[in-house]
């Protein structure tokens, strides 16, 4: 199956995150590559837990993001 997954650089290390899942799944870690590997196994451990029902029903074609001031 393949997620599309978030990865956020912050001063503290990095988070990522998958879209198109209902519920909290974040991962973490030094690297980008550490981070990767944690959510992942987040995602696995949130699909064995919860199975079928975590999946949003319309999948995700693209993703941008976009930043506006407010």
């Amino acid at each position: 199956m393949q997620l599309k997954i978030i990865v956020e650089k912050h001063p503290e290390g990095y988070v990522a995150y998958p879209l198109g899942l209902k519920g909290v799944v974040v991962g973490e870690g030094d690297t980008y590559e550490d981070a990767l590997e944690d959510v992942k196994s987040a995602i696995k451990f949130h699909i064995e837990t919860f199975r079928e029902e975590i999946f949003e029903t319309e999948e995700i074609m693209e993703t941008f993001i976009a930043e506006v001031v407010v």
